[in-house]
């Protein structure tokens, strides 16, 4: 395999292998190249659905999209999405956070692609962490954070997770929030939430975390959900077509336990109760948060 870094934080674009004929031996290679570069892109591979699924079988187990129509009943683990006139998931975030165990790999078929944009852009979200000012590092270190499954209209699927955790491989802390996804952090009252997340998924969009790919039809992009986030450009006018294999999951690990208990304020009286009512409502179904998020 030759590898080609692609930018100073992340990605790098893999050529001189077939992804059809990977063995058990170049797949521990790959998945040591994507823990360095945290995303990889594969060139001219053109592969079919069985062989895309075959190629993601070996870094784990597949799950179909809970939310999106497969349109493969012989594949599936894979789900497809086209548009024209403009892209989709146009906001920062990491895939599935709305699940108790998101996704940590993706494994992504350009199958058709516009001659002109619908480039997709990466961040390193070890490298968000890591420059963020120590005591704002101390400050998220304590949080959790609500995600929900609004953007697929089911804004009733809800879980939590830590705004920092640990990759359960390298170690590493990582930013987990995202504009897509995320809705409220969970210690800290609405007005306190959007000022913190508003800046957070600003600032993981910080360009010298990311990497931009201009696609070829053919190219397999592969990256790791877990200290990653990416953001499609919906700048294109032409059809463009993907096909994507989801691996599957573990549930993030705090990089530190909780420090606070949840934000709870009464439903029943005053006009801004009903920017606490998610919240309250996700409580109201786990309790025991009220309890276990304590100093």
């Amino acid at each position: 395999m030759e590898v080609v870094q692609l930018a100073g934080s992340l990605g790098a674009e893999i050529t001189g292998i077939k992804l059809g004929d990977v063995n058990e031996t170049s797949a521990d290679e790959i998945k040591a190249l994507l823990t360095e570069h945290l995303v990889l892109f594969f060139p001219e591979q053109f592969l079919d659905p069985k062989t895309h699924v075959a190629f993601a079988r070996h870094f784990g187990k597949l799950e179909g999209h809970p939310n999106l129509t497969n349109p493969f009943i012989d594949a599936p683990e894979i789900f497809e999405l086209a548009a024209t006139r403009g892209g989709i998931a146009d906001e920062w975030h990491s895939d599935l956070t709305f699940q108790a165990e998101p996704s940590i790999f993706a494994i992504l078929n350009m199958v058709r692609c516009p001659q002109v944009g619908g480039d997709t852009i990466w961040a390193n979200m070890y490298k968000a962490f890591d420059e963020l000012s120590e005591p704002l590092q101390d400050l998220c270190l304590g949080l959790t954070a609500l995600h929900d499954a609004d953007p697929h209209g089911k804004s009733e699927t809800m879980t939590t997770h830590p705004v920092v955790r640990v990759h359960p491989e390298t170690g590493r802390k990582s930013l987990f929030v995202n504009e897509h996804f995320t809705r409220r952090i969970v210690e800290l009252s609405h007005d306190e939430s959007n000022m913190l997340l508003g800046y957070l998924t600003k600032w993981v969009s910080n360009p010298r975390f990311t990497v931009r790919y201009n696609w070829t039809e053919g190219t397999i992009a592969m990256w790791d959900n877990r200290c990653t986030q990416h953001y499609v450009i919906n700048d294109f006018e032409e059809e463009r077509i993907i096909q994507r294999a989801t691996v599957m999951g573990d549930q993030p690990q705090a990089a530190e336990p909780p420090r606070w208990r949840p934000y709870l304020r009464s439903v029943k009286h005053g006009a801004s109760s009903r920017l606490d009512r998610q919240l309250n409502t996700f409580l109201g179904l786990n309790p025991q948060m009220l309890e276990t998020n304590r100093k």
